[in-house]
């Protein structure tokens, strides 16, 4: 999805919009270099190909998603990660960790029966 539409679109819940921010492998990339602290546009936008205003797009719809936050320190903006928004995240692929785990231990209970009849036979 694109910045456009996550900036202009409706309203949307906290989950979704951290979602559809996610979404962008660039917003990932800078959500990591984050990890090691706060950066200002010209710091995170280094390693990527892309201009300053481009940098700060992505960090808008970061910012919206509530992922990042900017401080005024003098003339620089520098971006800090949020991670609290990543807490529902987690918590909601909980939900579905927890389900699989559920299916693969029928799976074991299924697979040891039948390594039990096979054993079984062989004797």
């Amino acid at each position: 999805m694109s910045a456009q539409l996550l900036e202009a679109g409706p309203a949307r819940d906290p989950l979704s919009l951290v979602f559809a921010s996610l979404a962008d492998p660039t917003r990932r990339a800078i959500l990591a270099r984050l990890k090691g602290g706060p950066k200002t546009v010209g710091e995170l936008g280094e390693p990527f190909d892309m201009s300053g205003p481009a940098v700060s797009k992505h960090l808008r719809v970061l910012e919206r998603a509530g992922l990042v936050s900017r401080s005024r320190m003098a003339q620089a903006r520098p971006a800090k990660l949020e991670a609290a928004p990543l807490e529902q995240v987690a918590e909601w692929a909980e939900e579905f960790r927890e389900f699989w785990d559920e299916r693969f231990d029928r799976l074991d209970d299924y697979l040891a029966t039948m390594t039990d009849d096979t054993t079984e036979d062989e004797a």
